[in-house]
């Protein structure tokens, strides 16, 4: 197992949070040999937390890892019992928050650091970040490493076990069996889902629509189910990390909230595994946005969430990072020569507001530039950056 960017360090409990096969059993078991450990995945382990959680916890010690406690979120009170008065020390993790973020608000606020552990981002296996994305630039040689390796990273993913496949077809089967196990069955038990089918298909439609604003209505149809079943079936799958929502973007934090959403898979690899057919552009913007998704997640960039924008007019925006004192606009264009249409929104954005925005263009070019507002990066400036 390659190590890690997530930061870990601290006094306070933690509650790991992120996909299956993301690697958060891999990492602590690592980082932390000498803690004790016990999975709710364990038929066994489940049904002692269940009639006794309080003796389930105490049986771990003072220094324990809790894998999948989303299985029963209760359990966080004793695990708070444990803290409190036994000065315990615990690593829980969760692959879906369903219940979990309730219950451990409820019973562990102020006493865990809530943390999240997305898929690798791109580089991570090959080592530390040697750059900030948007401060530094990265050098030339690792620049035209990284393009080398782009179409495999936006095809296959980042998911840690796929990474350290030997080949193409050991990532294909991979991503099978996750499609058939992790995606799919393992969901549908988690959260309560009943329609095998109606769920493969909505990941399909959901894949084919990226870039595009979210219509759960359209998805429903699209999909063969009811609207209240497609809209069941996405919120499992963002509580279960697997796809994540770009709010739209207004002037005003008041406004904020009230354009549609976009939807992305937390990882490219999730269409690979259902055989999804995608646009290269379509491709490219996923996976661009899911590793500033992940920077984010690992506390990188400064923002509560990403947006997107789309003006009156139809003009559109692929990313909008806004810490609150400063407003970075995206786009990402999968060309190595950009034109000045490719520049248009970017400007036009820029010229419509009343403080100062960073306008970036991510490309499949290498060389970094600026033209008038723009600054281009290459998107494989993401490889090993943060």
């Amino acid at each position: 197992m390659f190590p890690r960017w997530i930061d870990l360090s601290g006094n306070r409990s933690v509650l790991l949070l992120g996909p299956r096969r993301s690697g958060k059993t891999t990492l602590l078991k690592h980082r932390y040999p000498g803690y004790a450990y016990a999975t709710l995945d364990d038929l066994d382990n489940l049904d002692w937390a269940r009639s006794d959680p309080k003796e389930f916890i105490q049986s771990l010690g003072e220094k324990a890892i809790v894998d999948e406690i989303q299985r029963h979120p209760l359990l966080t009170v004793a695990v708070k019992y444990a803290i409190d008065e036994e000065h315990a020390h615990f690593f829980m993790t969760g692959s879906s928050s369903a219940g979990l973020l309730d219950a451990s608000a409820d019973s562990l606020a102020g006493r865990i650091d809530i943390r999240a552990l997305p898929t690798a981002c791109w580089g991570e296996d090959s080592g530390p970040p040697t750059h900030r994305v948007f401060e530094e630039q990265a050098p030339l040689k690792q620049l035209k490493q990284a393009q080398r390796q782009l179409g495999e990273a936006r095809l296959f993913g980042q998911f840690p076990e796929v990474l350290m496949a030997a080949g193409e077809k050991d990532r294909t089967e991979i991503l099978r069996n996750y499609r058939d196990t992790y995606f799919t069955r393992d969901l549908m038990m988690l959260s309560n889902l009943e329609n095998l089918d109606g769920l493969r298909v909505l990941y399909h439609h959901l894949s084919q629509s990226i870039g595009s604003l979210l219509e759960t209505s359209n998805l429903a149809r699209e999909a063969g189910i009811s609207f209240p079943t497609a809209k069941k079936y996405l919120n499992s799958l963002v509580q279960s990390q697997l796809v994540f929502k770009l709010t739209g973007y207004q002037y005003g934090p008041a406004k904020r909230y009230v354009k549609a959403g976009k939807i992305y898979l937390a990882d490219i690899g999730i269409a690979a595994a259902f055989g999804t057919p995608l646009a290269i552009g379509q491709q490219l913007e996923n996976f661009v946005i899911a590793e500033l998704e992940k920077r984010r997640k690992l506390g990188f960039l400064e923002a509560d969430c990403l947006h997107h924008y789309r003006s009156s007019a139809g003009r559109e925006i692929d990313v909008i990072i806004d810490s609150g004192e400063s407003t970075v606009a995206i786009e990402i264009k999968s060309t190595e020569v950009p034109r000045k249409r490719d520049l248009r929104n970017l400007e036009d954005f820029a010229d419509t507001m009343n403080r100062p925005i960073r306008c970036i263009l991510f490309y499949t070019g290498i060389e970094y530039k600026r033209i008038g507002k723009v600054e281009l990066i290459p998107v494989a400036a993401l490889y090993r950056g943060v």
